[in-house]
């Protein structure tokens, strides 16, 4: 399954590592020093010309949303429970003339 992430971008629920609110960032040393030594190997993807709330850590790259960490986070909840919902099954009958 997929989760939109902001902008036109989506990533892969499978790939996603972990979701890292700006705020946290700012007061963790450990986590900007990461940001910032991955921005240099230009493996963050910045496409948003909105303000950063949160970084998505894939398996590939580190992408900045304008969506909160919580919105994201209840997004890929949601997303994930779709994927126990039995695709196909209906107790529909074809309406036929």
């Amino acid at each position: 399954m997929l989760l939109h992430i902001g902008g036109d971008t989506v990533v892969s629920l499978k790939d996603v590592v972990s979701i890292i609110d700006h705020q946290s960032v700012k007061s963790s040393k450990i986590t900007k020093k990461f940001l910032e030594d991955d921005r240099k190997i230009k493996r963050m993807v910045d496409t948003n010309q909105e303000e950063t709330k949160s970084y998505v850590i894939t398996q590939d790259a580190i992408y900045c949303s304008p969506i909160s960490s919580l919105t994201l986070k209840r997004r890929a909840q949601y997303v994930n429970s779709l994927e126990h919902f039995p695709a196909g099954q209906t107790d529909f009958e074809e309406l036929t003339e």
